[in-house]
């Protein structure tokens, strides 16, 4: 079984180069990388692999990352995919552990994502990606468990999915339906697919062994920026399932005073748009590794 890596990018030339530097350094490379750009036009000069890398265009002002996850699937040549966020970098053993899960079950596979801090990445003198110290600086998220380095645990809970790393067999992507596009821009899209995949009765496990270290970005807690996707992305959640998703940042914008919502209504009434102001103090500090 070949397996084909996908990510999404839109201006992280620099974390997008880490990443496949940290592919082209697997114990099983993948056949092939693609890449989705949510952006003008490709990164030019980028790293030579031993694998393909093949690119698809994908159009939208806002964040279009469900089109762009769809878009990759279809390009894909191969019936393994590993979705790994352009954040990300792979650890030795992550394409030949998902590789090893899928072609012994058919399920969706989540790997552990250990967060860097800041100026974490450096290269040695070869110019490669210096693991061991991705691996003493990696920090494990307090929501998210550990697993042993060869362990598979069965997950009752598809909301445990996030998209950062994950594997599944192309066959299960379109028999949940793939990702709604009517999700547009920052947030709910990964939810809903899970859900899919749930419905679809695709099981799910966490995996040892498929570990990625998250690249350090700026964040925002909660994050304005994205305040109207995620309040017509909440509303087309609901509208689906009959509950909502992304709680805790509804919370949030609701003790700001921006909405009028409970986890019990059944809508959400906005009150203001968020101020420059309000974006600015919700910049986290860079020692900030995760919200």
């Amino acid at each position: 079984m070949k397996l084909s890596v996908l990510t999404l990018v839109r201006h992280r030339r620099e974390h997008l180069i880490n990443l496949m530097k940290s592919l082209d350094a697997q114990t099983q490379a993948p056949d092939e990388l693609v890449i989705a750009w949510m952006q003008p036009a490709p990164e030019r000069d980028l790293p030579a692999t031993r694998f393909p890398v093949r690119h698809v265009m994908v159009e939208g002002d806002v964040l279009p990352l469900a089109k762009a996850r769809n878009a990759a699937v279809a390009a894909a040549r191969f019936e393994a995919l590993v979705f790994l966020d352009v954040d990300c970098i792979a650890s030795p053993r992550l394409v030949e552990r998902y590789g090893a899960a899928l072609r012994s079950r058919a399920a969706l596979y989540l790997g552990e994502v250990h967060y860097l801090p800041a100026d974490a990445v450096r290269l040695n003198e070869a110019g490669a990606l210096d693991l061991g110290r991705l691996a003493a600086l990696g920090e494990r998220h307090p929501a998210r468990p550990a697993i042993a380095e060869n362990a598979t645990i069965s997950e009752a809970d598809h909301g445990q999915l996030w998209g950062l790393s994950f594997a599944l067999l192309k066959e299960d992507h379109h028999r949940a339906g793939g990702m709604d596009e009517g999700y547009i821009g920052y947030g709910g899209e990964e939810t809903d697919y899970a859900w899919r995949l749930a419905k679809a009765k695709v099981p799910l496990y966490w995996i040892g062994g498929a570990l990625a270290w998250h690249q350090h970005h700026p964040l925002y807690a909660p994050p304005w920026q994205h305040f109207d996707a995620i309040i017509a992305n909440a509303r087309r959640f609901h509208a689906r399932w009959g509950r909502w998703c992304m709680e805790y940042w509804l919370g949030q914008f609701r003790d700001a005073g921006a909405i009028d919502w409970t986890p019990d209504s059944p809508r959400i009434d906005v009150r203001r748009q968020p101020s420059d102001a309000d974006i600015a103090a919700a910049r986290l500090p860079d020692s900030a590794r995760y919200c």
